[in-house]
């Protein structure tokens, strides 16, 4: 658990897990022995036929073909063994024989789902994890769904009434009859509230799932500890502190309360953007198995023709979306672990719509600043930088050597830069990336694998809607605008690393930047259904003002200034009046001479502060 604390930096959401507490939980009688055994025993028969055929495969010398492939993830999903046998002795070598179909079709139960709530999470995370399961084996494990048969509603019903302390009647003037929708931890319901008339939308959590939920973490955590030794060498940390990261995930989305605080969080953090919509929620009626939301009237994105039938702006409703992500992940660190197409809405003013915040991930201001390294390092080609980024995102152990990975992320990152930017997609980068995580001790953390996850769905999402979009048209406007315009002293001196490198300015990267910040920032602070418009107004009197101030405090930047200005003995003119011309209309002289009168004070004693530092360091 200290070592996953320590990845996590400073993080404001709350978990309940530790090995101890779900020990103490599992273990409270005698009995629960027996039962923990009991359940070890079904979870083995079950998972047993699955490996004993992997072992007969080998033995047999049979190849893992694309075939192959499907039918031990049918196998993975489903109980009917004798059924996969039948497939293997028609046809294995194909493609999707009848017969693969047919043992598709006739199984009615997946195996997962059988075995419960804590495999159904499982196979999703490992759906998402390249550092633990091979790329064919995740395309398959990603068909598996969250949806399950709803329980009962009267169980339902009395889950309400218990979590809200009333009758359901005093809170609600109508309920739905039945369920929404149902998935494995809890099923949905809509209804009136009765004292406002306001549409809401009511999640009730299924009965004893913590139990078996806790049950499965205690088993999965013992056996984990056979391999400890084999994941160290592999993976540079031991088995048991992937099972605590996926149990402490696992917890929080369990704590409908801590589900209630997700979306305050996200309510204020996108409160006043024209172009999100977050649910409200109502924390006063909502308890541990009970939430109470705003809700959303919109398009599901699982429906693009629907969407685009719409008459709405889908260009417009795209680059809402991934504005709106990479603003969770690099400014409020606060990110959706899950907007798969049936979380995220389409409204009929154009904004984008969140739900289901079950699944959310915090990143550390630390995490935040590596991230955005890794952006830098990338931009100027610094793959040393990369690989040492690995180390300290906890993607590779603490002292490994990164030379040899060095090479290797120069190829995959050139080969995916060298394409146009129509070929380019993170999908083909995390497809040549999992390759990488074979040949190397790479582990992925649990929460960028959310980030990863977050990104290839919201790539899948706007591709789906529109099949010639291009994720990084509408992601450099947003990023460059960020490193010109933040205050944050941080990005700052990214910034500054952007635009030198091998000690010389890259003039041609400032006016990337500013051109694409222009874009970038064409549109912000308009109404949803506003016009796109390019060429709009950048203020940049801050940037300048800040920029000023730090030269004239800071001698060593002062004097590479110097130097960009008189590279290879000659004044760079023609560059000055290039930005110049760029930057004309997005300066305001006025507030900025302003604004450094009133800072001359303090500016003035920054300087003396270092020129006698300078003084007592000679």
């Amino acid at each position: 658990m200290g070592q996953l604390n320590d990845e996590k930096g400073a993080c404001n959401i709350l978990s309940k897990y530790s090995p101890e507490y779900v020990k103490r939980r599992v273990l409270k009688t005698p009995l629960d022995r027996v039962l923990v055994t009991l359940r070890v025993a079904r979870i083995t028969c079950r998972l047993g036929l699955f490996y004993g055929n992997m072992i007969y495969d080998q033995s047999v010398g049979r190849q893992d073909t694309p075939a192959i492939v499907k039918v031990r993830s049918i196998q993975l999903r489903h109980g009917d063994t004798p059924a996969i046998v039948k497939v293997r002795s028609v046809q294995p070598r194909h493609g999707d024989t009848p017969a693969i179909v047919k043992v598709c079709s006739v199984q009615p139960r997946e195996m997962l789902t059988d075995l419960g709530p804590s495999f159904i999470k499982a196979g999703q995370v490992l759906a998402n994890r390249p550092d633990i399961m091979r790329e064919d084996y995740m395309a398959e494990l990603t068909v598996l769904q969250d949806d399950v048969p709803a329980f009962p509603d009267d169980e339902a019903m009395k889950i309400m009434e218990d979590q809200l302390g009333r009758p359901i009647s005093d809170v609600f003037s109508s309920i739905s009859e039945k369920p929404i929708a149902a998935a494995s931890l809890g099923q949905v319901y809509k209804a009136v509230l009765r004292e406002t008339g306001e549409e809401v939308a009511i999640k009730i959590q299924r009965p004893d799932v913590e139990p078996i939920i806790l049950q499965d973490l205690y088993i999965f955590r013992l056996l984990a500890g056979l391999f400890n030794n084999y994941t160290l060498t592999r993976l540079g940390c031991d088995a048991q502190l992937i099972v605590d990261e996926f149990g402490e995930k696992l917890l929080e989305e369990l704590d409908y309360n801590q589900e209630s605080r997700n979306i305050q969080d996200f309510y204020a953090n996108f409160l006043g953007d024209p172009k999100v919509k977050i649910p409200w929620v109502r924390p006063d009626l909502c308890g541990p198995k009970l939430l109470v939301m705003e809700w959303v009237n919109g398009i599901r994105c699982t429906d693009p023709q629907g969407i685009r039938n719409s008459g709405l702006d889908v260009e417009e409703f795209i680059r809402s979306g991934v504005v709106s992500g990479l603003r969770q992940l690099l400014e409020f660190g606060l990110f959706h672990g899950d907007p798969h197409p049936g979380n995220i809405f389409a409204l009929p003013d154009g904004r984008i719509a969140y739900v289901d915040f079950g699944n959310v991930a915090q990143l550390s201001m630390r995490n935040k600043q590596i991230l955005v390294d890794s952006v830098v390092h990338a931009v100027n080609e610094d793959y040393r930088g990369m690989a040492d980024d690995f180390i300290q995102l906890g993607f590779l152990a603490q002292g490994t050597d990164t030379g040899p990975l060095t090479p290797a992320l120069e190829k995959i990152w050139s080969d995916s830069k060298g394409q146009s930017m129509t070929e380019f997609n993170f999908r083909t980068v995390t497809s040549k990336f999992n390759e990488l995580v074979y040949q190397y001790p790479i582990r992925i953390p649990e929460r960028y694998s959310l980030v990863i996850r977050s990104l290839l769905t919201q790539e899948g999402i706007c591709m789906t809607l529109k099949p010639d979009f291009h994720f990084l048209e509408v992601a450099y406007p947003y990023v460059a605008k960020r490193l010109l315009t933040d205050t944050d002293p941080s990005l700052r001196e990214r910034l500054i690393q952007v635009l030198f490198a091998d000690g010389k300015f890259q003039w041609k990267r400032l006016e990337n930047l500013i051109e694409l910040a222009k874009f970038g920032g064409s549109q912000d602070g308009q109404p949803a259904n506003a016009p796109a418009k390019q060429g709009a107004s950048l203020d940049l009197s801050d940037t300048v003002k800040d920029a000023l101030k730090v030269l004239l405090t800071d001698e060593r930047l002062r004097l590479q200034m110097v130097m960009a200005l008189t590279e290879d003995n000659k004044l760079h003119v023609e560059e000055v009046l290039s930005v110049l011309k760029l930057v004309q209309d997005d300066i305001k002289p006025q507030l900025l001479v302003r604004d450094i009168v009133t800072d001359l004070p303090k500016l003035s004693r920054q300087l003396l502060l270092s020129w006698a530092d300078k003084v007592l360091v000679s």
